[in-house]
């Protein structure tokens, strides 16, 4: 894990290690998300690059028969 300094102006910089594990690059969205004291950041991913995520899987649904 990176350790990090938060600057006078409330500013961190992401270890390089850790940018490149996760494809964080300049100009990319985060998320933040608190925790009681703990913080994490997301990466928000385009839309677009969903695309085909859910190729081949089965949409058939059991249903009870006295059901629509």
């Amino acid at each position: 894990m990176g350790k990090v300094t938060v600057s006078p102006k409330f500013q961190v910089v992401i270890p390089k290690e850790i940018r490149e594990q996760i494809g964080v690059k300049a100009g990319m969205k985060l998320e933040m998300i608190t925790f009681g004291n703990r913080m994490e950041l997301i990466p928000i991913e385009p839309i677009k690059k969903l695309k085909g995520s859910l190729a081949g899987m089965d949409s058939k649904l059991n249903r009870d028969g006295d059901r629509i």
